[in-house]
C-alpha cells in the first residue's frame, strides 16, 4: 500500500486530520521537499506524526524511487508525504502511475494547494488558463524561456488569467524572486515586442500563501520591478480580462503610490 499524503500550503499544521490518521498508520514515512517551499521541518513533523521520516532528494524521488519506495510498499504500509496538494507536480503522478502498473494499492490524501489559494487574490479560479513555470536562466544554458511569453499570450486571447510558477532549486535553498521572474520576463517581451508583459502590465505578486503572513501586491510591473516581496515562496499572476468584481477585489491590493 502506498499512501499520497498531503503537507498542505505552508507548514505541519495545515495537515488534515485525515493525513494526519494515514501517517500514522504507516510502518514507513518518507517525505520530499524539494517541489515546493515549506515553513517546517522533518522534526517537527516526527513529533507531530509521532513516527521517524526519510526525506528523499529529486534523483531518489525520480530515479530511485523503485527500490526505495515501490519495492516496501508490495508488502508494508508506506507513506509518501508532500507539500502542497500531492499530486499536483507530475513527477507524482508518475510515481503513482508506476505503483499501479504493479499492482500496488494507492490511496490519494488531497490537501491545501496554490492552485486553489490564489482565489485569495480575487481572481475567479475557474478563469485561469494552464499554469505555467519560469525557470531559472541555468537550467535553460541562459536562453529565454519563451515558451513562457507565448502561454501567457495563449491565455490572454481566451481572456484567462496566468499563474506562474517560480522556479526553486531546493539543493541551494534558492527560490526565485517576483523581482528575478519580472526581469526574465521584460526580457522577452524585448524581443518578442507583443505587448504581453511590458512595464505598464498590471500584475499580481503572491507571497507566503497559506501562511502567517501572506502578501498580496497588484500593480503595474514597473511599480513592482524593485520592490521587497519578504521571504519566498512567490507566485506571480498576469490577469487576462477581469470580471467587474475582480477589479473591485484587486484595488484592495494595490501598491501604495
Amino acid at each position: 500500500m502506498l499512501w499520497f499524503i498531503s503537507i498542505g500550503l505552508s507548514d505541519e499544521r495545515d495537515m488534515s486530520l485525515k493525513a494526519l490518521e494515514a501517517a500514522r498508520k504507516c510502518d514507513l514515512l518518507f517525505a520530499e521537499f524539494y517541489t515546493s517551499k515549506l515553513n517546517t521541518t522533518k522534526g517537527k513533523l516526527e513529533e507531530l506524526i509521532g513516527k521517524p521520516i526519510r526525506v528523499l532528494n529529486r534523483e531518489e524521488v525520480e530515479e530511485k524511487y523503485q527500490n526505495i519506495i515501490l519495492e516496501k510498499a508490495k508488502n508494508k504500509k508506506v507513506g509518501f508525504l508532500v507539500g502542497g496538494d500531492c499530486l499536483v507536480s507530475t513527477t507524482h503522478l508518475a510515481l503513482r502511475l508506476d505503483a499501479l502498473k504493479q499492482g500496488i494499492q494507492t490511496k490519494i490524501i488531497h490537501g491545501s494547494s496554490i492552485i486553489s489559494s490564489v482565489a485569495e487574490t480575487g481572481l475567479h479560479i475557474q478563469k485561469f488558463g494552464p499554469f505555467i513555470t519560469i525557470p531559472f536562466p541555468e537550467k535553460t544554458g541562459n536562453e529565454l524561456p519563451l515558451s513562457t511569453y507565448d502561454r501567457i499570450r495563449e491565455n490572454k486571447s481566451r481572456g484567462l488569467h496566468s499563474l506562474l510558477l517560480l522556479d526553486v532549486i531546493s539543493e541551494k535553498n534558492k527560490y526565485m524572486t517576483p523581482n528575478e521572474s519580472i526581469e526574465i520576463m521584460l526580457r522577452i517581451e524585448g524581443e518578442k515586442k507583443g505587448n504581453i508583459f511590458t512595464k505598464n502590465t498590471e500584475i499580481v505578486v503572491f507571497a507566503r500563501a497559506g501562511s502567517e503572513d501572506p502578501l498580496i501586491i497588484y500593480g503595474k510591473v514597473k511599480e513592482l520591478l524593485k520592490k521587497d516581496f519578504g521571504n519566498p515562496p512567490f507566485v506571480l499572476i498576469v490577469p487576462g480580462k477581469l470580471h467587474f468584481t475582480e477589479k473591485e477585489y484587486l484595488e484592495f491590493f494595490r501598491v501604495s503610490k
